[in-house]
């Protein structure tokens, strides 16, 4: 069975910068795009950033571009969101996610979260 950990989050001032991980076990990860989704109280979940098996052509929603870089570590299994710049509207409950390849558009199924293994997420909140 393949699990998802994140952690790395935490509380941070505006303007700081915070890294997260996901740790994945029960299978490689090298198998898996990967993704990073976040959610605020009351809203629906949001793509935030996503990284293929090959890291070709990454994915970043509007808010995240210039300021978060989503990575993989293949050999440590895990995958990184490093967030910088952070904004108060950046607090959320961030969450990683892995598909399978198939076919298709590529970031289709993670636009709408239609995902194959989601972690439990981890709190990031940042002060203003």
């Amino acid at each position: 069975q393949v699990s998802l950990v994140e952690s790395g989050g935490g509380s941070v001032q505006a303007g700081g910068s915070l890294s997260v991980s996901c740790v994945v076990s029960g299978d490689a990860l090298s198998t898996y795009h990967m993704g990073w989704f976040r959610q605020v109280a009351g809203k629906e979940r949001e793509l935030i950033a996503a990284i293929s098996t090959g890291r070709e052509f990454p994915y970043y929603h509007d808010s995240a571009k210039g300021r978060f870089t989503i990575s993989r570590d293949n050999a440590k299994n895990t995958v990184f969101l490093q967030m910088s710049s952070l904004k108060h509207e950046d607090t959320a409950v961030y969450y990683c996610a892995a598909d399978l390849p198939r076919q298709g558009p590529l970031w289709a199924r993670f636009i709408h979260g239609n995902m194959d293994y989601w972690g439990k997420g981890t709190q990031v909140t940042v002060s203003s």
